[in-house]
């Protein structure tokens, strides 16, 4: 088994899949304190809230730091009539991979003023 690591979006407000959010994925260095990151891929969910193919996958999956940043912002004010500007514009989520072969799903329940995550499967 290869691990691999996937998100979906679910817009809890309207009860539907997020389509169309831009997500950037970035690996932080761990060797110092400060918040020095990597850019390692950028990606939309699809018309099921869901990234197309698997964010990281095999040998791509690492052991370490890493964030995901969702632009809800942008997907609200295409969707819906919500404030400008929004309450919510990205939502950063910090998650730590240690298991390379483990399947780590993270997804994103979100309305324009709020969000939960969780690890799932």
């Amino acid at each position: 088994m290869s691990g691999k690591l996937t998100t979906h979006v679910l817009d809890t407000a309207n009860g539907r899949p997020a389509k169309e959010i831009a997500i950037a994925l970035w690996k932080l260095d761990s060797e110092t304190e400060l918040d020095s990151k990597t850019l390692l891929k950028t990606t939309k969910t699809n018309h099921d809230g869901r990234t197309d193919e698997p964010l990281l996958a095999e040998a791509e999956l690492e052991a370490g730091v890493y964030e995901l940043v969702f632009a809800v912002g942008n997907y609200f004010a295409r969707y819906s009539d919500y404030d400008e500007p929004p309450f919510l514009d990205r939502i950063p989520i910090r998650f730590g991979i240690s298991d390379t072969e483990a399947h780590y799903h993270v997804p994103l329940l979100v309305s324009p003023w709020s969000y939960s995550t969780y690890r799932g499967s």
